[in-house]
């Protein structure tokens, strides 16, 4: 967890205003979060803090890439990340998330882990679906063929008669 704590912010000391951060993300950040789909990366994340009064906004600027496994084939991928994201603190009684970018921390802390946020920002960067683009050649061509054997191999009986049935009736 010793990666993680530079993602620590501690926001108690810094004066009203704008201050900036820049996070350096590799493979190591990724291995601190249990079950992470994504294998490596180099992610680059500029972070502008707006302090002010009862209420800090963060803004985000995220890009660079992650490694994945291919959904069809599971060789590695390299994806592509970037976007922008912004988080508001409010300060109250209790820790509490109004909405997707609005989080309510207790009036008494003295700091905020940024780390889980930007790990669900880059996820919810990629795709519901990550494949090798089609036609590249990209994919692992020994699996496709595995899994293309094992298709025929497993295919079910029923189907075959309910595709004789539709040609009969043709």
């Amino acid at each position: 967890m010793k990666v993680l704590k530079d993602f620590i912010i501690p926001f108690i000391g810094l004066k009203e205003g704008f201050h900036d951060f820049t996070f350096n993300i590799d493979g190591k950040f990724f291995e601190s979060f249990e079950y992470s789909e994504i294998n490596e990366g180099k992610v680059r994340v500029l972070m502008n803090l707006e302090k002010q009064g009862r209420m800090m906004i963060f803004n985000f600027t995220i890009k660079g890439y992650v490694i994945v496994p291919c959904d069809r084939c599971l060789a590695d991928m390299e994806y592509a990340v970037e976007g922008n994201e912004r988080l508001v603190v409010k300060f109250g009684a209790e820790w509490k998330e109004e909405t997707e970018e609005i989080l309510i921390i207790p009036e008494t802390d003295s700091h905020i882990d940024l780390s889980k946020f930007i790990y669900e920002y880059i996820m919810l960067m990629l795709p519901y679906k990550k494949v090798h683009p089609e036609g590249e050649g990209l994919c692992d061509a020994e699996m496709i063929h595995k899994l293309e054997q094992f298709a025929e191999e497993k295919q079910d009986p029923r189907w075959d008669a309910l595709k004789d049935l539709k040609l009969k009736k043709e």
